[in-house]
């Protein structure tokens, strides 16, 4: 029953997968006749050029849409993806394609940024920019606040990457230390901006996905400064970035962007409750009771990993909440906590790990899967572990408690054959769990 439980929440997991995909989530909201720019129903008029600028990690894949739909009406565009992600790029003369660095920026990031401030100030009046924005914004395109120097820019990004912050407080401060985020692109566009975003952030906030280039955002200054001192950041900043944020405080550098543009548009075409919601009726088509938790899931990786387990549980032994055959569903982005070294792993592999110790035993599967296909610094997109998984981890010698102490669920899940790789999926849209109970036991 285990490989038909395994087989039924891969099956589950690649409808999800499909339902986020980016290329479709642009095409499908977007239409051209050559005079007119319809976005989800809502009418441009064409007068003027169309420039495109997209970044992050479904870059490629929407700007390829784009490409189809307006063919040679497309003037000029600008790509930043993550590495090993330009594959699905449209090879187009007009497109400039870059590939930088996730989550950690690097000199590329820097480029983009550059570039796409450059596109930006060749766009008139009667001009249109397309803006494609997909999670990793934040690192691919980059564009320090002058003063700060990218490697400042980087510290400061691993800093907040390993404090155990969540993505709103991290863009919180992306934006305050940015010439480009919390809608600062957008005050540089003089024409028509239109903004396609596909959703990687819990309960899909605009002024978050990738740090807000083109909306108005409700954080300052002081903002930024409270999530630095919760974090216990504030005084491993570079002396650069903390002085910046002094002078915001004093009220002497601009703060993001904090009214409606008239000329700016946004539009979300994809998110986690959409590849959710795809879940949830691919698990009924194959005849489970599916029950979707909640797309608003976060916190500790291997704390709510214990809490998603306890239900998993209660299905298996007591038929609640919902009654067997059954699949639960849950989307949303949780965090790992890194204090000193730490091995190789992500919060899904994390989460993985975590819950395989409160399903031993019971005739269950469970997948911990980042929608992009890259869990952490790793070529793994999450875990997948059943209720013999930690019986296999001892056999091999694996100590689960070490292993999670240590943040190594890499290197743990790879001994018990747990890791979930399917390469880069082009598209990113938070993370997915899916917990499969069969009716037979084992």
């Amino acid at each position: 029953m285990v490989d038909e439980a395994r087989a039924a929440t891969l099956e589950i997991m690649d409808a999800a997968l499909k339902a986020a995909d980016p290329y479709m989530a642009v095409k499908n909201s977007l239409d051209f006749d050559g005079e007119w720019l319809v976005v989800r129903g809502k009418k441009f008029r064409v007068s003027g050029k169309i420039y495109l600028l997209a970044f992050g990690k479904a870059a490629c894949s929407m700007a390829r849409a784009v490409v189809d739909t307006l063919g040679e009406r497309l003037e000029e565009g600008v790509v930043i993806t993550k590495y090993g992600y330009a594959g699905n790029c449209p090879g187009l003369k007009k497109l400039k394609v870059i590939e930088a660095g996730h989550p950690v920026p690097d000199e590329n990031s820097l480029l983009g940024g550059k570039l796409g401030l450059e596109l930006v100030e060749k766009v008139e009046n009667d001009d249109i920019l397309l803006v494609l924005i997909s999670g990793g914004g934040s690192a691919l395109f980059l564009l320090p606040e002058d003063g700060i120097t990218l490697e400042d820019k980087i510290r400061t990004n691993e800093l907040l990457l390993k404090s155990g912050a969540k993505i709103y407080g991290i863009n919180t401060v992306r934006k305050h230390i940015s010439a480009v985020k919390g809608g600062k692109l957008a005050k540089r566009v003089k024409g028509t901006v239109i903004s396609l975003v596909l959703s990687d952030v819990v309960g899909d906030p605009l002024e978050a996905i990738a740090s807000g280039p083109t909306v108005k955002d409700p954080t300052t200054f002081q903002d930024a400064h409270r999530v630095l001192k919760l974090y216990g950041v504030w005084e491993k900043l570079p002396e650069s970035v903390r002085r910046h944020i002094e002078l915001g405080l004093d009220g002497k550098a601009e703060e993001t962007l904090k009214e409606d543009l008239p000329n700016v548009h946004n539009f979300i075409v994809g998110s986690n409750t959409l590849a959710c919601e795809s879940a949830l009726a691919k698990a009924e088509e194959l005849g489970y009771n599916a029950l979707l938790l909640t797309t608003t899931l976060e916190g500790e990786a291997r704390e709510i990993a214990l809490a998603m387990g306890s239900i998993v549980q209660e299905i298996a032994r007591y038929g609640r909440p919902v009654p067997k055959p059954a699949v639960l569903i849950a989307g949303g982005e949780w965090t790992v906590t890194i204090e000193g070294e730490a091995g190789l792993g992500g919060p899904n592999q994390e989460f993985a790990l975590s819950v395989a110790r409160k399903i031993e035993g019971l005739n269950a599967v469970i997948l911990a899967v980042d929608t992009d296909g890259t869990d952490g610094p790793t070529d793994a997109a999450g875990g997948i572990v059943d209720g013999a998984t930690i019986k296999r981890l001892r056999k091999a010698g694996i100590d689960v408690e070490e292993a999670l102490r240590k943040h190594d669920a890499y290197n743990a899940l790879e001994k018990a054959g747990a890791l979930l790789k399917t390469g880069p999926t082009g598209t990113n849209v938070n993370s997915l769990v899916i917990a499969v109970v069969p009716v037979a036991r084992w």
